[in-house]
């Protein structure tokens, strides 16, 4: 008789619940979805009343789902969002900015550049640019330190788009601790939490 092997999840459930290994035909590995038999797929009944529409119902109109792709460099330091309508780029503070400041220090510039290429690529002709800080401190130094940061991060763009920055319109806006993505309850969160974001419009 061949000899049986049990997945590493099946052996640990079994030595939990009972102590004892005891093998069987069914423990082998499972196989990723599409690669494993190519049996027929089972029949099904039409005029079964589980699937018809109730009296008077009809179905809702077609529409293409929004697909989202989120992309995060291993750092965590940035992170780029796509989705059918629009690019968002979320940079931390610390990657642009020195301590409570809203000076942008070299390597920012480097990332804003960056960022200026892909408004180019995609011809935009809106972008936002929000800053957004952690919950220390109080509610309006955050208001005014995201909003100076956001703003630095415009003057940057536009310096680096040339010419082609007097065609677009930029809202520029500062939310103090509003609109967090992580837990301000741990500094890892809170690193998430103090950054700037800038979103275009994606070309057709």
């Amino acid at each position: 008789m061949p000899r049986r092997h049990l997945t590493a999840a099946a052996l640990t459930a079994l030595l939990l619940t009972t102590g004892t290994v005891v093998a069987h035909a069914d423990d082998e590995p499972s196989t990723p979805p599409g690669t494993g038999s190519t049996a027929a797929p089972p029949d099904v009944d039409a005029n079964n009343p589980g699937l018809k529409l109730a009296d008077g119902a009809t179905l809702a109109p077609a529409k293409v789902l929004d697909i989202k792709s989120v992309v995060e460099d291993l750092s965590g330091e940035e992170r780029r969002t796509d989705t059918n309508e629009d690019v968002t780029f979320a940079l931390q503070a610390e990657v642009l900015f020195p301590k409570d400041s809203s000076k942008l220090n070299p390597d920012g510039n480097s990332r804003i550049q960056a960022i200026a290429d892909e408004i180019k690529n995609q011809k935009a002709s809106s972008v936002r640019v929000f800053g957004f800080t952690d919950n220390l401190g109080s509610y309006a130094h955050g208001l005014k330190l995201s909003k100076n940061r956001a703003e630095a991060v415009h003057d940057a763009l536009t310096a680096a788009l040339g010419a082609q920055g007097s065609d677009i319109t930029f809202q520029v806006r500062g939310y103090s601790e509003d609109y967090p993505i992580a837990d301000n309850d741990s500094e890892q969160g809170r690193k998430k939490n103090r950054r700037v974001e800038v979103s275009l419009p994606k070309s057709s």
